[in-house]
This record gives C-alpha cells, structure tokens and sequence, in this order.
C-alpha cells in the first residue's frame, strides 16, 4: 500500500466506528468519525449546504447529497434541515410549553416506568434510556460517568422494573451529562431519531408524502402514540384514515396520493387523518391508554395542525404558523432555541414497549393549565413536558 493511500485509512475506521454504533439504516443524519478519529454527526442538511466540519472528507458532501436524494426521493424530500427543526420545536411546544430542547431533564415521575429523562422520555424502566446508554458508552470509548448504572440499567430494560434501587444519583449525573456533553446529546439525538423520526418518515414515504406539514404530523403522532402497528399507534391511524378513502378527492396542495385506487390531495388526506387522531385521543382503543381521560386533553395538538392548513402552510421553511396549547396563534421559527432554564414539567410520557424499533403508544398523564408558547407576553404562562429536540 502507497504511503499516500495509507493515509486514508481513516475512511474506513469511520465506517467501522458507524457499524459499532449500529448506524445500518441513515435517515437524515449518521455518526461518523472525522478525520482525526474524533465523534461527529453528519446530517443531510449539512450535506446540501456543503456546511461540513473541515476535518469531515470532502468526497463525503457529493456523497451525503446523493444519499440525500436517494432515500427520500428526488423532488420529495422528507423533513430535512430547517423544516426537520421546525417539526421537532413545534412537538416541543405541544410537550413543553416552549421550542426549547431539554437534554438535561430527569425525575421519577411515579408512573410505573422509574426516572425518565432527556428530549424523548428516555424511561430506567423500559428499554430506552439503556439504549442512549449504550450508545453514549460507544462515543465515548467504553467508562464514563453513566458507566455505574450499567449493570442496575441493563436489569431494569429487561424485565421493565419501575424501580429506581441503585439509581441513587443517576439524575445527577444525567442532568450534568445533558447539560454539557456534547456525546451525550447526540446520544440522544440519535436514539430519538431511530425510534420515532425515522419510522415516521418512512411512512410518509411510503405514502407519498411530499408536504412538510403532513410529514410533520406523522412525526407528531409517533412521539404521542408510538410508532408502532397497535390499536393506538400510528401505523394503525394510518390503516384506519386509509380505509376512509372511498372515491377520488381533488385538491390544491399539488400532491396526490394514490390510496385503495383513488388519488386523493394530500391535504385532504391530511384532515381525514387528523379527524382518525382526534377519535383515538378522545376514544383510546388500549386499554392502557384509557385511565383519566388523559389523551382527550391533548387534541390541541390536532387543532393547531388543522389551524396551519387553514394558513395553507404546507411546506415549511424557515418558519412556520400554528396555535399554542392555549389555542393562541404563534409563529416557530428555524433559528429559535430558547432556553428555558427554569422549565419544570409536570408528565413526561414514556415508550412502553422494550423493542427500540416498535415503540408502542405514549401515556399521557393530565396536564396543567395549557401552557402558552415562552414568547408569548403573558407572566403567567407555564411550560410542560419536552419530548423531543435538536440543536440547530
């Protein structure tokens, strides 16, 4: 080998390090390693804006944009760069109250499932928060301060113990961890993205979906419901909206589906969904789903969507119109990241299923007055829950 290839070798521990870390299936973003070994997360937006690290190959933009297009489809681009940040802070606000991203969040809830944490929900007593673990473990090289848990996590993912025996300080640590390191967010990320985003925006694919406002709400309802095929899950909102397409239904979106043999708009499919959203929240068919009337509080997140069709913001880009949880119209946009730091959230719903690539529905616990977005003027406004995030 000439010194000069030898030089690249580099390319293929990147690789290696992107199988160690189970990085089979990209969807908008991937962790690779630099040219100096170090951990980086390449995204499909920094490939089509050519904006990557310099110690990141070259030769991988050209790449990264090809994958880009391939994977989504070329004119029918998933939720990428501004319009993914915009999906993710609007869910934030529904969640939280605000756009902000809570990586640092932690605190038994008393709801059967132990400490849950982090932008997603991450649960001791499911098999979510050992995933993040896991993969932080893989990005930081084997010890680091999580590394005490291991044994009590690994326990609790399998048999789905709601204790927290042996977690003494874990919300300590987590709360450091996501606060400040940068391996642990993306930890995070990435976990939250394979378990929720990337199973929604395979369904869109699969549908057709080319406007980022319904590709947003599969998103939406992933995180709420679960990705899964249950009675609840998005899947199966999806098969329920599905069999409502009777006959051809024209519209103005310039998308058309192709559903049971008709071509339906895409915003017409759109409401249909959002109508099958609505009966699952206010009629939960699992049981587990169904104590306090909990899901029903929640449809604000189905009349904001319906209110952004109504604004006719079908396709998102650097902003987007929607109604806060007190039904007050707001607008998000791609570069708001507020942070607020005096955040408590009163629920914070967890996956129940173990199976990373089958999470079933979220409970819901009643939440407190509606919070109003953080940018509203209103001193009174809370915040709730944040379930899901990303640095921009």
């Amino acid at each position: 080998m000439s010194g000069a290839c030898a030089k690249t070798l580099y390319r293929i521990k990147s690789y290696q390090f992107a199988i160690d870390t189970k990085e089979y299936n990209w969807g908008d973003s991937v962790s690779v390693l630099d040219n100096d070994g170090k951990p980086t997360t390449v995204t499909c937006s920094m490939a089509m804006s050519s904006q990557l690290d310099n110690g990141v190959a070259r030769s991988g933009i050209a790449f990264l944009w090809a994958l880009c297009l391939a994977m989504l489809g070329v004119g029918d681009a998933m939720l990428c760069g501004c319009a993914k940040s915009l999906a993710l802070q609007v869910t934030n606000v529904y969640e939280n109250g605000d756009t902000a991203f809570h990586y640092e969040y932690c605190e038994d809830l008393k709801d059967g499932r132990g400490f849950t944490a982090g932008i997603a929900g991450f649960c001791s007593g499911t098999s979510d928060a050992w995933e993040v673990i896991q993969l932080y473990h893989t990005l930081t090289g084997g010890k680091d301060d999580m590394s005490q848990f291991d044994a009590t996590m690994a326990k609790y993912a399998a048999s789905g113990s709601d204790s927290t025996s042996g977690l003494s300080n874990y919300c300590e640590v987590w709360k450091k961890l996501g606060t400040g390191d940068a391996k642990f967010r993306q930890a995070q990320d990435t976990i939250r993205d394979k378990m929720y985003f990337a199973p929604a925006m395979a369904q869109a694919k699969t549908l057709g979906l080319k406007t980022s406002i319904a590709q947003a709400q599969l998103y939406d309802t992933a995180i709420e419901h679960g990705a899964g095929d249950d009675a609840d899950g998005l899947i199966s909102l999806i098969k329920r909206t599905n069999e409502k397409v009777t006959a051809d239904v024209a519209g103005t979106s310039n998308s058309t589906l192709n559903v049971n043999g008709h071509k339906i708009d895409e915003i017409a499919w759109l409401n249909l969904f959002l109508v099958v959203r609505t009966d699952d929240l206010e009629h939960p068919r699992e049981k587990e789903n169904q104590g306090g009337n909990y899901w029903a509080q929640t449809t604000y997140r189905v009349k904001s969507y319906q209110y952004a069709i109504q604004q006719k913001e079908y396709k998102w880009g650097t902003s987007v119109k929607i109604l806060d949880n007190d039904g007050k119209p707001i607008t998000v946009k791609c570069s708001t990241s507020p942070a607020n730091k005096k955040n408590k959230r009163a629920t914070k719903p967890c996956r129940k299923s173990t199976k990373p690539k089958d999470p079933k529905p979220k409970e819901t616990k009643p939440k407190e007055p509606k919070s109003k977005d953080p940018m509203s003027k209103d001193p009174k406004s809370k915040s709730h829950k944040s379930m899901s995030a990303e640095d921009n």
